[in-house]
């Protein structure tokens, strides 16, 4: 239950910088809670819908020597907006290059994060 708590976390943190670096596209406009619930509707499409499209797309990940990963990790993101745009949510992600480049962001930071709360573990 804690690692579930702690990558909700992660998500909400990598979520919130990717709307506050500036990309085109890419907007929040809500509070923390707001935040957790799109973090959580992230978690569950990334656990639900990325194995499936991973594994439909294997061929192409292979073809790209894993480059095509950044595609379905922006259309993760992309599905997280629509869903947040359906519940009024007030996360938007417009367009592909939002998406993308938010991808790219979320993967950065949620790294970073994982890696200085693992440091914590080990001290």
């Amino acid at each position: 239950m804690r690692h579930i708590l702690l990558r909700l976390i992660i998500n909400a943190i990598a979520l919130f910088a990717a709307t506050q670096v500036g990309i085109p596209g890419l907007r929040f406009d809500g509070d923390w809670k707001t935040i957790a619930v799109v973090a959580f509707i992230f978690g569950l499409v990334n656990a639900l819908v990325r194995p499936l499209l991973t594994l439909l797309t294997c061929p192409l990940i292979a073809l790209t020597f894993g480059l095509f990963t950044f595609v379905i990790n922006a259309v993760m993101l992309a599905l997280t907006g629509w869903l947040a745009q359906q519940l009024n949510l007030g996360f938007m992600v417009d367009g592909f290059w939002a998406a993308f480049l938010g991808a790219l962001v979320v993967s950065l930071v949620s790294w970073a994060l994982t890696l200085l709360i693992r440091d914590e573990r080990e001290r």
